[in-house]
């Protein structure tokens, strides 16, 4: 049986304030909690009796067997799926994150307000082997439940980080090359990109900041087909985020 405690605990992580003063944060269904079973430390399994059955050496600091009914009632899902897990969340003890971008491809999200946009640009960054992503302060949570949903697992693999990007990429060596999607940028298919440094992706609704643009090396723009046609007048960022990784990959 699911405490009236236990109850509280997952509720309370549908909010920022208690996921980050807890340093916890709650992942639902088979697919999402297997996926990220391995990488996070579980505190709280509550689980039916046929998915426990099925997983006999699963771990965790407690485990509750529910019924299907508590299961629905502490879920944040409408439709609740055998299993929920409460993680604590991994401590990056990346030395120094500036040198990240030398040696490799990241992604960096600035303002993306969406929670269903972060978790797909984090489910696209693991598909397309980008290990880090970058985040302003003001880019949603990656550890909210609907992100998590959305990463559909992704997060074992992506770590996220938080921080100021305007002084992240001053910081960052000068041959490091920092590229940024704009609607008068050059075509993304003509221009010249490399197997490292930092992509960056900016709000839905009003791009990459000014602040964060300074810092632009490469303005990149993403052609519609045919030519001319008259078109939608912008890709969602997601869906942008998958065009250009693919195509940084297809020449990496």
């Amino acid at each position: 049986m699911l405490s009236k405690n236990k109850q509280k605990l997952i509720r309370q992580l549908a909010l920022k304030k208690h996921r980050d003063a807890l340093g916890l944060f709650l992942a639902e269904g088979p697919k999402v909690v297997g996926d990220l079973w391995e990488h996070f430390p579980c505190r709280l399994l509550c689980a039916t009796s046929a998915w426990l059955e099925s997983h006999p050496g699963c771990r965790a600091d407690e485990v509750v067997e529910v019924s299907e009914a508590e299961l629905t009632q502490a879920s944040l899902l409408k439709t609740p799926r055998d299993v929920l897990a409460v993680f604590s969340r991994r401590s990056e003890t990346e030395a120094d994150l500036r040198t990240i971008p030398s040696r490799q491809l990241v992604l960096a999200l600035d303002g993306v307000q969406d929670p269903g946009n972060v978790g797909t640009i984090l489910r696209v960054a693991d598909w397309f082997g980008i290990e880090h992503v970058f985040c302003s302060p003001d880019t949603a949570d990656a550890f909210s439940p609907k992100t998590v949903q959305a990463t559909m697992g992704a997060l074992s693999r992506v770590h996220v980080h938080y921080l100021e990007l305007p002084g992240f990429l001053a910081a960052l060596p000068a041959e490091v090359p920092v590229y940024g999607t704009f609607l008068d940028g050059d075509d993304m298919y003509s221009c010249p990109v490399s197997p490292h440094g930092v992509i960056v992706m900016g709000s839905e609704g009003n791009g990459i900041s000014q602040q964060v643009e300074r810092y632009v090396s490469s303005r990149l723009f993403i052609p519609s087909w045919p030519s001319g046609r008259s078109t939608s007048e912008s890709l969602n960022v997601a869906i942008a985020t998958a065009v250009v990784c693919a195509e940084f990959r297809r020449r990496g």
